[in-house]
């Protein structure tokens, strides 16, 4: 059972895409389709470059004359479309995690989603999947103003679980994620599915890998820092 004293609580906050599961070709789907509706034919080279930033970030480049209603529009058009792909074709769990969520829950670990997508595409996720029962809390967009490095999910995905930030470890597979979990005063895990390398306390091919006394051990920081 889940200890209710507040600094006894310890959490593991995933990110999504990388960790997760792999979206990485509904996201370019998604963002084809949606530009190709503007008349912007987008490369995959172009797609790559900018896959992980915000939106609004990535739009504002592609549209410099657009309005930000205008921007917003068609991000918003991307992102039905990437849940109309989560829904029709459905999605998978990456090597080791679902063993992972299960034995954290049964360690009395609380556990949070923390990503910059959308709410609506979490909960898209999570149905998909049925992962609803592992988290007790989700920190989206709507819950941020920066994405990753900038700490600001990882801290309300904290403050959701009401676990302090010392008391938090960081699931992630990018480079901007792993230092968003530093800049959190998080420990981290880094998964190397779309990054050659990462710094992170930990790293690993896959969480299949990863030892059974792992999150204990880096709450304990019994694990060097890679930082």
């Amino acid at each position: 059972m889940t200890n209710t004293k507040t600094g006894e609580r310890r959490a593991v906050l995933w990110d999504v895409d990388g960790t997760l599961i792999d979206s990485s070709e509904y996201h370019w789907l998604s963002w084809h389709d949606a530009l190709a509706a503007e008349n912007f034919p987008i490369t995959r080279e172009q797609f790559a470059a900018t896959f992980g930033q915000r939106n609004d970030e990535i739009l504002r480049a592609y549209f410099p004359g657009h309005t930000p209603e205008d921007l917003a529009r068609v991000g918003d058009a991307k992102e039905e479309r990437y849940r109309e792909l989560i829904r029709a074709r459905g999605i998978e769990l990456l090597p080791g995690v679902r063993r992972w969520l299960d034995r954290l829950r049964e360690e009395g670990w609380l556990q949070a989603v923390a990503s910059s997508a959308p709410r609506l595409n979490l909960d898209a996720i999570m149905s998909a999947l049925g992962l609803e029962k592992y988290f007790a809390a989700v920190a989206s967009a709507e819950d941020v103003t920066a994405g990753k490095p900038d700490p600001q999910v990882f801290l309300a995905a904290a403050r959701k679980l009401g676990v302090a930030p010392a008391r938090c470890v960081v699931v992630e597979d990018a480079p901007a994620g792993t230092e968003a979990a530093r800049r959190a005063g998080m420990r981290s895990v880094g998964v190397l599915s779309s990054h050659a390398a990462l710094r992170a306390d930990l790293v690993v091919r896959t969480l299949e890998e990863l030892p059974d006394a792992a999150f204990d051990e880096l709450l304990a920081g019994e694990q060097n820092r890679e930082r």
